[in-house]
């Protein structure tokens, strides 16, 4: 039987490393890798929290304009010709569309120009129409000088018909007539400039007219340089005369080159030129008949097209259908071809000018298909060919073949072209490629607009490109969207509303200036009906309030319109929604309508908006939280007049607000520190009061800093380390924050150095340089000396009289002002950089306005700030001394850097603190300067203008109009695309192949690994690595899948590739001087690797871009436990990682466990430890909810969380007499604790018992135990200095003692070890610097 098992066992195995199967494991595996949730890696993560640059936005017609007056003149001189022109028989003769020959001269001439001036009002009906028919040189100056003097500012049109007249001379004239007939006059371009001033618009219907063009330029030029003799010389004869206008604002058409004659084409009017301007229709059609191709239609006539039933303006029916797509052609083709400003100049700026434009384009095409060339002036690339003109002619062919039917009585079928036309535009947007021409039938898209029929299918498109980002909503707004949209929220339908608040969104979005225009065409009141309409998706709602939201930032009518609409209300009403962006954004638009608006204030008081607002801080969406903070923060923020009633309030928003100090996420706890800012600038004198009392409390108050309590073997000896990675660590953590100054760095070389000069000085705050906190100072955005060291402000937090923060809430109120004080003062020690210079600006500018305000009258002598003395007679001296730093230099001792660095104290002196001097003000305590009755914005007692010894770097210490960049940085959410998947989701992405290649690594390592732990180990003493660490290591973390390592000492971090042996990175961890490392976490160690490093004051740090070529970023750092004080004999804080669930176990020298979870970035619970020890050691199980924690009095408590605080300790066992080491849970269903104390007992538990199930004995005196979760190994550090590893029958398999190589010296005494999560790795920290890694065997890998 034994046999036949033994060979059952044998397939098996071999089964197990067959391909097939191995692949199926492999595949499991690697689904499994694609379920496990990646944390911290949301939007707010990995981007910086700051608004998109504002694009420049040209769309806006600075200066729109209207054509007011228009001269007609013709010189036709109707049946003479004239001299230079031979004309060809028959010719043309037709003028404004009547034969001239067919009625008497006179009456000719007077009927021409009457349909001329009809041709012209069917453009622009409201312009004065002057005609001045064969007229003289002086009737030309008449009409034009009134005409200009009646427009003003405004635009002139000069139509030129010269086909009765000499063509244009090279001198620049054209021809009119003398009285009587007899002669032709001349009439120079430059006077007709004089009289028509600018911006006028000419038109030339004449043979050569292009010289007229160009004889233009030239006196316009001069007129430039006469202009400019005139500005340099006054006594000039130039300056003396009335200024000529400069002729810059002139447009000019003409219709053909200086060389070119008019076509004489008997079939074609005379007036070609005028015709395509003015009655572009009818000569279109006309020049569609004569070509080849229109035999293709048959039965249709000249006569017949003259039938072509229906009205110009009316687009249902066959002429206006023409008319419409004939505009919707010509403005693409226009848009497509032009540079952008000219398009705006010519086709947006002025309706007369963009019809006259848009018609050339047409008489381009017409003129020069016999031989004609049309100029103009600004010169438009040539247009004729563009293929948009097929789709006119394709358009005219359809519409003509309907008309014979149409005469007979047969109903109209309206043109399929607007049809295709989106489809074109839909295609084009399926095809997505970024970088790509835009399409060319957006300006049709806007025609289609006014169309019922297409409304909902145009518009849907248009949201689609919008949301292609910033880009498309410029250029859609450049074709001139924006009139369009502002109309349509005119209108009721209501399919047209999610499509309209999407497409407002994303403009909103892009440029902000609309707000104006929205509540000056009470366009807002379109999204207040959808926000309150219960039935709209909570989508649309929200781009709804987004867009409120803008209308009442910092625009007081937006804020005054919006109240009265009711905002208030329905934002409240909307604040428990289930869709997080719309909580999010109804508390932004709150606290944006309040934003220094009383009477919203006051509105949002009577219906207890800031209570419902109590409700979104404990949101599980950290930027929900954020927003609910930013409207709490204005609310008190206001500057209105305060009453005891709106105090109150302040005060009790203060204290929900002060609750969030220990929020996991730095977004929130940013926006906190500009909340509290706004009470402090409201309150300023209170608070200036309680800052005197904690300043002179911590002056008389020496406090033992923790590290001086430490043994010698704890303290890193500067000398004996390196120093250049210690310099490069502060070094490239400023990097990460902000510039290098050569004055942090000075300072940073400093503070290295103190220790050096006075042997082992103690490590107290006090005298430490000012910047010497790289936490906070070193990143500082402006390198002002803070009047409050970060030293002293760490201080003052801990020695502050009440020393739990935690017993804040519901203190009486006249301490309000203490406990913001002390919540700001816990903020400014923030593990997170940008947190913590907030909270230093806010604590800072008070701490200089009471100083300033409580120093003694006298004028103090300048000098003796800027030198280093030990004491000064001066609030302000001293409180700098005491900080160590150099004081506030004024701006002109710029030698700061050389000469006024304190020296470090010398050998035989021990440093000193200086002598307390009664500073600020003498005896008088300081309540005495604030009298009772002070009005809340008094600045503190009166002072003197005199006070000359302001150090300049502090004039405007913080005007705190502190900003996070929140609500910008959010908003960037709609003008990205919304509806484009996600590069994750994209199968193709690099980002997805990336993590694919990720994920088979990981199963590579799972797989092998596991076919050498399933082989048995039989020891493990191969020094695979060894290296010595920039520090003491104290903490080892292997890197589950990939070859790196991270090893912690006091506060960096190394990383060591311990494949190829180099060091990868060595950044400094951010934590103040008297804290250590005391435990890390790879997170998404099977994607995006982060690092997670907690140190002993119970701060969390997480780390991205280490071990790269990048400089490490922080992404995010919290306060994990609060109330944890730094020691040394303590467990530090200990913490445990669940992927699965994103749930972070945190514990330590505290009394309780606490969990936290990443994805919200809140705690989620409390968990009573119910000892009096401190928890040494945390293990837990997603999948059975178990917790267990190993504590420093021997006892192994497990816990299940689902349970309530109470009942939710299920297990303590106390068999170890002595601190416990190592409590490890194995993961499998049934898998048992095993723990370990210092005596060296091994315990093995089986959960649902309560005795342990075996025992093993190992080494006394252990200082570290790590657990192999796949090989069941244990390894052993002692303090004796050797290794052991055994396996789980308790028998040594290893005895490390000597380090491998020819010295072969005695490993020093163990001070960190950790096995590899797969691979049968172990790496050893010891006290004397080095690290090594041992293995199975060295060819494993």
């Amino acid at each position: 039987m034994q046999l036949l098992a033994g060979a059952l066992m044998k397939m098996d195995s071999d089964l197990l490393h067959s391909p097939a199967v191995g692949l199926a494991e492999e595949e499991e595996a690697d689904m499994n890798d694609w379920k496990l949730p990646l944390t911290f890696m949301k939007k707010r993560h990995l981007e910086k929290i700051e608004g998109s640059k504002a694009l420049a936005q040209s769309w806006r017609m600075k200066d729109r304009m209207k054509t007011v007056s228009v001269a007609l003149v013709l010189c036709l001189n109707v049946g003479v010709d004239p001299p230079d022109v031979v004309k060809t028989s028959p010719c043309a003769r037709l003028e404004c569309w009547i034969d001239p020959l067919s009625m008497s001269p006179q009456k000719a001439l007077e009927t021409i120009g009457a349909n001329l001036q009809k041709q012209y009002e069917n453009w622009q009906p409201r312009a004065r129409y002057k005609q001045s028919l064969d007229p003289t040189v002086d009737e030309v100056k008449k009409l034009c000088t009134s005409l200009r003097r009646n427009a003003k500012e405004e635009r002139v049109l000069f139509h030129y018909n010269g086909h009765g007249v000499p063509r244009p001379t090279v001198n620049g004239e054209i021809w009119v007539f003398n009285k009587n007939y007899t002669q032709y006059i001349p009439l120079s371009i430059y006077d007709l400039q004089t009289w028509m001033g600018s911006p006028s618009i000419f038109v030339y219907d004449c043979s050569n007219a292009g010289i007229i063009v160009k004889s233009f330029k030239q006196f316009a030029l001069q007129r430039e340089q006469e202009l400019e003799v005139a500005a340099i010389n006054p006594s000039h004869p130039l300056a003396q005369m009335p200024l000529p206008p400069s002729m810059k604002n002139c447009i000019q058409l003409a219709a053909c080159e200086a060389s070119e004659l008019l076509p004489m084409n008997p079939d074609l009017p005379a007036d070609l030129f005028t015709s395509c301007l003015t009655t572009p229709i009818t000569i279109a059609l006309r020049w569609f008949c004569m070509q080849k191709s229109a035999k293709l239609v048959p039965g249709v006539t000249l006569d017949l097209i003259e039938k072509i039933p229906g009205r110009l303006n009316d687009r249902r029916t066959p002429l206006g259908e023409l008319n419409w797509i004939f505009t919707a052609i010509t403005d693409t083709i226009a848009w497509n071809v032009l540079p952008r400003d000219l398009f705006q100049k010519l086709f947006r700026q002025d309706l007369l000018v963009a019809s006259l434009f848009r018609n050339f384009l047409l008489a381009e095409r017409i003129m020069r298909s016999y031989n004609c060339t049309p100029v103009s002036s600004p010169r438009l690339p040539p247009t004729y060919m563009h293929a948009m003109w097929q789709a006119w002619d394709l358009a005219v062919d359809i519409c003509l073949s309907q008309l014979p039917t149409i005469m007979e009585g047969t109903a109209f079928r309206p043109s399929e072209f607007f049809t295709q036309q989106l489809t074109a535009f839909e295609v084009w947007l399926t095809m997505g490629v970024e970088n790509r021409n835009p399409p060319e039938q957006l300006p049709i898209v806007l025609q289609v607009l006014l169309s019922q029929v297409h409304r909902l299918r145009a518009l849907e498109l248009l949201g689609q490109f919008l949301d292609l980002g910033p880009w498309a909503v410029s250029l859609a707004l450049s074709v001139g969207i924006f009139p369009y949209v502002l109309k349509l929220l005119q209108s009721s339908a209501r399919e047209l509303r999610p499509l309209l608040v999407f497409i407002w969104a994303k403009i909103l979005a892009v440029d902000s200036s609309c707000q104006a225009d929205l509540v000056k065409d009470n366009g807002h009141k379109y999204f207040l009906s959808v926000l309150a309409d219960n039935y709209m998706p909570a989508e649309h709602r929200t781009m709804a309030v987004f867009i409120l939201a803008v209308i009442v930032n910092n625009y007081s009518t937006g804020q005054e319109a919006c109240l009265q609409g009711n905002l208030i209300a329905n934002c409240l009403e909307q604040l428990s929604d289930p869709h997080p962006l719309l909580r999010q954004w109804v508390a932004i638009c709150l606290g944006r309508i309040w934003q220094n608006f009383d009477p919203a204030r006051w509105c949002g008081v009577r219906d207890s908006a800031h209570e419902k607002l109590y409700t979104l801080l404990s949101d599980p969406i950290p930027e929900v939280r954020c927003a609910a903070v930013f409207a709490l923060g204005t609310f008190v923020g206001n500057s209105g007049e305060r009453t005891d009633h709106s105090t109150t309030i302040d005060h009790n928003v203060a204290m929900m607000l002060a609750q969030l100090i220990n929020d996991g996420s730095p977004v929130v706890r940013k926006e906190l520190v500009v909340a509290l800012s706004h009470l402090v600038v409201q309150y300023e004198s209170n608070f200036c009061t309680v800052a005197l009392q904690f300043i002179e409390e911590e002056k008389n108050y020496s406090v033992p800093s923790p590290a001086n309590t430490t043994e010698p073997g704890n303290l890193t000896p500067v000398r004996d380390s390196p120093a250049i990675p210690r310099l490069r660590s502060v070094n490239s953590y400023t990097n990460i924050r902000a510039v290098t100054t050569a004055r942090n760095l000075n300072k940073s070389l400093q503070n290295l150095n103190l220790n050096e000069e006075g042997g082992p000085a103690a490590f107290s705050p006090g005298n430490l340089s000012t910047s010497s906190s790289a936490s906070s100072t070193l990143g500082s955005p402006d390198n002002d000396e803070y009047i409050l060291s970060f030293e002293t402000i760490d201080k003052m937090r801990r020695v502050s009289s009440y020393s739990s923060l935690n017993s804040l809430i519901g203190v009486s109120f006249n301490s309000v002002y203490t406990q913001i004080w002390r919540v700001l003062l816990h903020l400014a020690a923030d593990p997170f950089p940008e947190v913590s210079d907030l909270a230093m600006k806010v604590l800072n500018s008070i701490a200089y306005k009471a100083t300033m305000n409580a120093r003694p009258q006298r004028i103090l002598d300048s000098a003796s700030l800027t030198k280093s003395a030990p004491a000064s007679p001066t609030s302000k001296g001293t409180l700098i001394h005491q900080a160590g730093g150099s004081p506030p230099m004024p701006s002109t001792s710029s030698s700061s850097l050389t000469n006024d660095v304190p020296k470090p104290p010398n050998r035989e002196q021990p440093a000193t603190r200086p002598p307390y001097t009664p500073t600020l003000g003498g005896q008088a305590p300081h309540s005495h300067q604030f009298p009772r009755t002070r009005k809340m914005f008094d600045k503190g007692p009166e002072q003197g203008a005199e006070d000359g010894d302001e150090p300049v770097g502090h004039r405007n210490y913080v005007s705190l109009s502190l900003q996070t960049g929140l609500c910008d940085w959010s908003a960037k959410y709609f003008a990205q695309p919304v509806t484009k998947i996600p590069e994750e989701h994209d199968l193709e992405s690099q980002v997805r192949m990336e993590r694919q290649w990720r994920f088979l690594r990981n199963a590579r390592v799972r797989r092998q690994s596991r076919v050498i732990t399933q082989r048995g180990i039989s020891r493990l003493d191969d020094q695979i690595f060894i290296n010595r660490n920039p520090g003491v290591p104290s903490v080892v973390k292997f890197h589950p899948f990939n070859t790196c390592i991270a090893v912690a000492d006091k506060d960096s971090i190394c990383f060591w590739d311990w494949e190829k042996g180099e060091r990868l990175d060595y950044f400094y961890n951010g934590n103040p001087r008297y804290t250590r490392i005391t435990a890390m976490q790879y997170l998404n160690g099977h994607d995006c690797s982060l690092l997670l490093t907690a140190t002993d004051d119970g701060a969390l740090r997480i780390w991205k871009n280490f071990a790269d070529q990048k400089n490490p970023e922080m992404v995010t750092a919290w306060q994990g436990l609060s109330d944890m004080l730094p020691t040394t004999r303590g467990a530090g804080m200990v913490v445990d990682w669940e992927q699965e669930t994103g749930l972070l176990m945190t514990s330590g020298d505290v009394r309780i466990i606490r969990i936290w979870d990443t994805d919200r970035e809140m705690k989620v619970q409390d968990i009573p430890t119910g000892a009096d020890s401190c928890v040494t050691s945390l293990s837990c199980d997603s999948h059975r909810s178990l917790v267990v924690a190993g504590l420093g009095d021997g006892s192994v408590r497990v816990f299940d969380r689902r349970m309530g605080p109470n009942e939710c300790r299920v297990m303590t066992y106390r068999e170890h007499g002595a601190w416990v080491v190592k409590a490890h849970l194995q993961k499998e269903a049934d898998g048992n604790i095993i723990s370990v104390s210092v005596n060296g007992d091994v315990r093995f538990f089986e959960p649902r018992t309560p005795d342990s199930i075996n025992v093993l004995q190992t080494v006394k005196g252990l200082t570290a135990l790590d657990i192999h979760p796949q090989a069941n190994l244990f390894a052993c550090g002692s303090m004796n200095q050797f290794i052991a590893v055994y396996n789980s029958n308790g028998d040594v398999i290893s005895n490390i003692k000597y380090y491998d190589g020819f010295m072969g010296q005695r490993i020093g005494a163990i001070s960190c070890l950790a096995f590899h999560p797969y691979w049968p790795h172990l790496a050893v920290g010891s006290n004397d610097y080095y690290m090594s890694i041992y293995s199975a065997e060295k060819r494993l890998r």
